[in-house]
């Protein structure tokens, strides 16, 4: 075997060799076509650049606040699915409507909780969460119970 029989295999290609005269497709601007920044030695496209139009980076606002980072994050439970899942009599929190599967099993368990829905309750029961709506509030009082508000639940 010789030196200029070696290949690599079926999916070796030569290199785009430029100019190297109008014969080879690549000759005189070597594909870099006529004048402009693209045509000249040593030119690289910013990844920003957008071909002249305004840049993203340059259109959008620089300044600014959003609350997002300090915002109360809400998991919410109905009152429909305190009547299936606690007996008359007993405290509802966090930590038990986590444990009876109401509530998805979350990692951080910063999340507050808030009490919706206006489902007739038939059961006394006294809910200890972060917030009530008022039609929540109304059906719990209404079947005797008590709704406790206070900051984050655990």
């Amino acid at each position: 075997m010789m030196i200029h029989q070696l290949n690599s295999g079926p999916k070796a290609r030569a290199r785009k060799r430029v100019g190297r005269g109008i014969g080879s497709g690549h000759g005189k601007t070597s594909g870099r076509g006529h004048k402009g920044a693209g045509s000249r030695s040593g030119h690289k496209n910013r990844i920003t650049f957008e071909g002249g139009q305004m840049p993203l980076v340059r259109r959008i606002a620089k300044r600014g606040f959003n609350n997002r980072a300090f915002a109360t994050e809400w998991e919410v439970c109905d009152v429909a699915d305190l009547e299936k899942a606690f007996n008359s009599g007993e405290t509802v929190t966090a930590a038990e409507l986590r444990s009876r599967g109401i509530l998805p099993r979350r990692k951080s368990g910063t999340a507050a909780v808030k009490l919706i829905g206006a489902t007739p309750l038939t059961k006394s029961l006294v809910v200890v969460v972060g917030g009530a709506t008022v039609g929540a509030r109304k059906s719990v009082e209404l079947a005797g119970g008590k709704v406790v508000t206070q900051g984050r639940n655990e």
